[in-house]
């Protein structure tokens, strides 16, 4: 058998992932925070690109521009005859007669006030608590040991490191560590720098002068049980009336678990929604948020640039090409971008329109499969699109996410989205009687009466996905 090259023309067709596809991929997923951010850099890195600035005026084309209207006279021209002398400043004079106030020139050189000098800073519990450890005047070693336990403290104001530990860090007698730290845990606020919930707890009935033996004692001795919610077993192992219990525990509830928490350095996260749904009449209006978006365009001279004959080089024109084509495929993948995402929330709106109508009972089953089919698109372009996107409805805010959900079979044949079996058992625990709880087996068996069919396990994920506690946790005495 003989081997033998040949050359052969063969043609075939394959999807390549170009950059400008790769970009618009990219940009689909972006949510509007991070677009912006993509926007302000590639406005600083592409000289190309330009944003279109707001103006009462509207832009007139250079040949419309009406021609500057001659005066009819020429005025008299005015002239000085004095003799100026030269030994003046003629410098410092014009650019303080050009400034609107006061000029002082021996300022120079200085640099100019950050921003941040003028905004106050949010003060943290490393900062509350050293200022208070500043007014006992501590010593050096005793500063030192109480900067390593505050270094050490977690976000709710606990510490983690043990006395021992303590101790071998900083290398000073455990003693010492121990008094300094129970210096600081008089400190405000009530509760700081405890080893657990326990001894937080303690130290705040301590500080709060709450006198009660039976707060005391259920705190120490009883701990497992009031995390329970087992009140009755409290009572017995104590022999006091459950009504002395209850009263009790309503005073331990009023203590702050955390003790650290008003003092947290992280900052609220606010939800800018991407689309706004309005309800005008018996129709619904899509309009997407453009508010704060800039408008780009292309940079009229950089065109001219490459259009005209002007003497450049090769390099200079290859890189202004580059810079010109990277620009317009920008605008052109946001321009995509929000046409896709206007599609697709068209598309979610025909589907659950009666959740916008009347509310979450009426969210239907959906999956990103519909969507793709019914604007023919892949399921992985609805999957970017609907990622850290939120839409304002008439109902609330949501993610686009939120709309997609799995189904839950009834009895009559029909179908439920699972954020409605959820919501449905939110209300029958609202409403339940709070002396005797229902069990998950109940919860089954009221919505099996609604012709839902779900399994207790079910009923247990979706409680605790809402972060709903048990039955035994939920009684109230």
């Amino acid at each position: 058998m003989a081997f033998e090259l040949r050359q052969q023309v063969k043609l075939t067709q394959q999807l390549v992932m170009t950059p400008q596809l790769q970009q618009a991929i990219k940009l689909l997923q972006l949510s509007r925070l991070e677009l912006l951010d993509a926007i302000r850099q590639e406005l600083e890195e592409n000289p190309a690109l330009e944003e279109v600035q707001e103006s009462g005026v509207e832009d007139r084309p250079l040949a419309e521009e009406p021609e500057p209207v001659q005066p009819e006279a020429p005025e008299k021209e005015v002239t000085i005859e004095e003799r100026l002398t030269e030994d003046i400043d003629w410098s410092n004079f014009i650019d303080e007669y050009n400034t609107p106030g006061k000029v002082n020139f021996e300022s120079e050189g200085k640099e100019s006030p950050q921003y941040e000098a003028f905004i106050a800073p949010k003060e943290s519990l490393s900062d509350h608590l050293l200022w208070q450890l500043l007014m006992t005047a501590p010593t050096p070693e005793e500063e030192q040991i109480a900067s390593l336990i505050i270094g050490n403290l977690t976000r709710n104001g606990y510490i983690d490191l043990s006395i021992e530990e303590l101790a071998e860090v900083s290398g000073a007698p455990a003693e010492k560590v121990s008094s300094v730290l129970a210096i600081l845990q008089t400190f405000d606020p009530p509760g700081i720098c405890a080893s657990d919930l326990m001894e937080s707890l303690l130290i705040q009935t301590d500080r709060l002068d709450i006198d009660d033996p039976l707060v005391d004692e259920i705190i120490r001795h009883h701990f497992h049980h009031l995390e329970n919610n087992n009140f009755r077993a409290i009572a017995r192992a104590l022999k006091r009336d459950i009504k002395e219990i209850v009263a009790a525990v309503e005073i331990i509830k009023r203590l702050d678990p955390c003790p650290g928490r008003q003092f947290s350095e992280e900052p609220p996260q606010y939800i800018t929604p991407d689309i706004f749904v309005y309800r005008i009449e018996d129709d619904f209006v899509i309009v997407l948020n453009d508010d704060g978006m800039p408008r780009l365009r292309l940079s009229a001279y950089y065109r001219e640039a490459v259009g005209s004959d002007a003497q450049m080089t090769t390099g200079a024109k290859q890189y202004i090409q580059e810079k010109i084509r990277s620009a317009s495929w920008l605008i052109k993948s946001i321009q995509q971008r929000q046409k896709t995402l206007y599609r697709v929330m068209e598309s979610i709106l025909k589907f659950q329109r009666d959740f916008f109508d009347k509310g979450i009972d009426y969210l239907k089953p959906l999956v990103l499969r519909d969507v793709a089919q019914d604007i023919d698109m892949h399921e992985s372009t609805i999957s970017r699109v609907t990622t850290n996107k939120y839409a304002y409805t008439p109902q609330g805010i949501f993610e686009l996410k939120y709309f997609f959900n799995s189904s839950i079979s009834r009895s009559d044949g029909e179908s439920m989205a699972s954020a409605s079996v959820m919501q449905r058992i939110r209300q029958i625990i609202e409403n339940e009687d709070s002396k005797a709880p229902l069990s998950d087996d109940k919860i089954s068996e009221t919505l099996k009466a609604s012709n839902i069919n779900i399994a207790r396990r079910t009923v247990a994920k979706y409680r605790e996905m809402m972060r709903l506690l048990p039955s035994s946790k939920r009684r109230q005495y």
